[in-house]
């Protein structure tokens, strides 16, 4: 068994349809287990019960981000991005302390954009944001996401996401620290 997380886009807790109860009845009519939800902004983790103890063949996964998102058009006309990452590979990048000792506050907003195909190649130099608020960390190339620290204290905050976009395209989604290590803790232990 390998425990994943599907990481969704575009989900508004308001749509009836973007409810963490109808999102995991998906999942479960999928046939995964242990299905649950993290916080109402799209987080679900479930486990698959594949004989491979590779759970980080992208093959795999990306069959699966192809298969949550189209039943999730199917069965709820969601159609945002689906990008999953294993539990293992969450637990890799939280044990890497990428951001040192900082905590998530308004000064220090921590955010992971994952994004759904690795950069090859990793730009160089990588791309900076124009925007002073912002410090990017590093892209962490096994987590395949970009590490960023952002002061929202200013009176008018950031534009990070477009930037983002721009950088690297529509195919990504953005946590803070504190819901990765949410995630984290709500998935099921390995078998």
């Amino acid at each position: 068994m390998t425990s994943y997380c599907a990481l969704l886009r575009g989900i508004s807790p308001g749509n009836p349809n973007m409810r963490n109860d109808k999102l995991r009845g998906v999942f479960e009519r999928l046939g995964f287990s242990g299905v649950a939800t993290v916080i109402a902004s799209g987080n679900v983790v479930f486990t698959t019960d594949d004989d491979d103890d590779d759970d980080d063949d992208d093959d795999d996964v990306a069959e699966l981000e192809d298969r949550i998102k189209g039943a999730l058009q199917a069965d709820l006309g969601i159609g945002g991005g689906t990008i999953v990452r294993s539990g293992a590979e969450l637990q890799d990048l939280v044990d890497r302390a990428p951001f040192d000792d900082l905590e998530h506050g308004r000064a220090t907003y921590l955010t992971v954009t994952f994004l759904r195909h690795p950069l090859d190649p990793v730009p160089e130099p990588f791309p900076e944001p124009d925007q002073p608020e912002v410090r990017l960390v590093g892209y962490d190339a096994d987590a395949r996401a970009v590490l960023a620290v952002t002061d929202t204290t200013a009176a008018k905050t950031p534009d990070f996401m477009s930037w983002l976009e721009k950088a690297f395209g529509k195919d990504m989604t953005t946590r803070t620290w504190l819901t990765v290590t949410r995630i984290l803790k709500k998935l099921p232990a390995p078998a």
